[in-house]
């Protein structure tokens, strides 16, 4: 069960990131094709990123997933890409400004 606040890192990668919004469902977060372990967990031996999910997570960017219950942001970035329970989260954008005409 994801918490908001909780700092996780991969397991087959550099990637590390911070649970912004956890929503209420009870999901795995995944990065490279296998589940995030907290800060202090010790990474299973010889796993490798999956090529479905290796499309890298960049530093600094919020991932969300297709309702938006869910936030990450990403706080070292890596070579394997973010998913819930096997679907890719998709990388936030800003909402765009009202023009000022």
């Amino acid at each position: 069960m994801l918490k908001t606040g909780a700092r996780l890192k991969s397991q087959v990668c550099t990637t590390q990131v911070i649970v912004v919004r956890a929503g209420d469902a009870d999901v795995t977060l995944q990065c490279g094709g296998h589940p995030m372990l907290e800060m202090s967990d010790t990474p299973a031996e010889g796993l490798a990123p999956s090529a479905d999910f290796s499309d890298g997570t960049a530093i600094g960017k919020r991932y969300v997933d297709a309702d938006g219950s869910v936030e990450i942001l990403a706080t070292k970035a890596g070579s394997g890409s973010l998913a819930i329970d096997g679907t890719s989260l998709a990388l936030k954008t800003a909402k765009p400004l009202p023009s000022s005409d």
